[in-house]
């Protein structure tokens, strides 16, 4: 048990199951009748993560003996969905291991948390971090069960202070055999650097289509007001003139790589706050003639009123590139709509190009949940169309 006044506790087990990492913003919210303003209340978010544990009779005892020991107070927490391979094989006395440290959450002068063979982690003290290795305090020792480790057999875990935020749940199926549950609240949010999406007006863009998967849901409304007297007609009152598109996409990434630049993007939302242009991915307008490179008129099956079209911004295809425009105006052409782009691509234009609607969103939620599986992690966000 640890010693009071000396270091923290360490939670030792390996994570055995999915686990749950919540991100939790703060934001205010408020609506006018043309727009909204939002207020951020928390810039970073609190984060908290939720193992599963599978373990002996032996690792039941002793998990349940440190939670009795040490239940209020910090404890070090290795962040295995963050954990990362080495790049070269590990030896005792090593000073240095080789990772690409931007993968995960290292911190000088902190630990990381060495885990062999997916068994229980041992820490090491972190000097400084550089790109692609860590700089170790001393040389390695009982860290590792022989002179030389494989890195296929290292699992490289950023390790946090962290406190428990709610009962730790054993469930014993047999004498020998149980799962440990343990949530904690992680101190000391790292800010993470938005990633490199293209950018449209000054906003990003989220135009990976891999990573929306299908059934993509849909919900179009707008803020009204019903007025019911009980005798006569139900009068219907506008409360916005906001019309209002809400989605829940779902977000899949795989490896280290795309489970980080997940992260980042997820960080760059702050919840609520910040908005981005997703595409709808739903090819709206078909073209019914080619365009050369230097024309900016489409001419396209109708899909809607022409006033609907101006204002508008959409995403082409186009062999060399993804291209953002805007449509400024839209006059019928026979059975056609002839619309105006806000400038031309300065390559020809296919038929056969696909061309969709891009709306402005922002998160409508400010409690993102990230689930982490052994080859993926996957995440629901719901969003919903706001006008700046």
């Amino acid at each position: 048990m640890p010693e009071v006044g000396g270091p923290s506790p360490l939670w030792p087990f390996p994570a055995a199951q999915e686990i749950t990492e919540v991100l939790e913003w703060r934001t205010d919210v408020l609506q006018a009748r043309g727009a909204e303003q939002r207020i951020a209340l928390r810039s970073r978010p609190r984060e908290i993560v939720t193992f599963q544990h599978r373990l002996d009779a032996l690792g039941l005892a002793r998990a349940a003996e440190l939670v009795r020991a040490v239940f209020v107070g910090d404890w070090r927490v290795p962040l295995w969905h963050m954990a990362v391979q080495p790049d070269a094989d590990v030896a005792q006395g090593a000073v240095e291991i080789i990772v690409d440290t931007a993968l995960s959450d290292f911190r000088a002068e902190a630990a990381v948390g060495i885990a062999v063979d997916g068994g229980e982690v041992s820490l090491a003290e972190i000097a400084s971090v550089q790109p692609d290795r860590l700089v170790l305090a001393e040389p390695l020792g009982p860290q590792l069960p022989a002179a030389m480790v494989a890195a296929a057999r290292i699992a490289l875990a950023p390790m946090r202070q962290a406190v428990l935020i709610s009962p730790v749940e054993i469930s014993r199926r047999r004498q020998d055999d149980g799962i440990v549950t343990a949530s904690f609240l992680l101190r000391d949010a790292p800010e993470l650097p938005a990633p490199a999406l293209p950018s449209y007006l000054g906003r990003p863009v989220q135009t990976d289509p891999g990573l929306i998967r299908a059934p993509i849901t849909a919900t179009l409304r707008r803020a009204v007001e019903y007025v019911d007297n009980g005798y006569g007609p139900v009068m219907v009152e506008p409360l916005r003139d906001i019309f209002e598109r809400g989605e829940a996409i779902t977000l899949k990434a795989q490896g280290a790589a795309e489970r980080w630049a997940l992260r980042r993007w997820l960080w760059s939302l702050r919840g609520r706050q910040a908005s981005f242009w997703l595409p709808s991915w739903g090819r709206e307008l078909q073209l019914r003639a080619a365009m050369t490179s230097g024309s900016t008129l489409m001419r396209v099956a109708p899909v809607a009123e022409l006033a609907a079209y101006v204002g508008r911004a959409i995403l082409m295809e186009m062999p060399t590139a993804l291209r953002f425009r805007t449509i400024t105006a839209a006059v019928a052409e026979g059975a056609d709509h002839r619309l105006t782009l806000s400038s031309s691509l300065g390559e020809p234009v296919a038929i056969g190009t696909k061309v969709h609607f891009l709306v402005l969103v922002r998160s409508d939620a400010d409690r993102i949940e990230i689930r982490h599986g052994a080859v993926a992690s996957e995440v629901t966000l719901p969003v919903v169309e706001v006008v700046g």
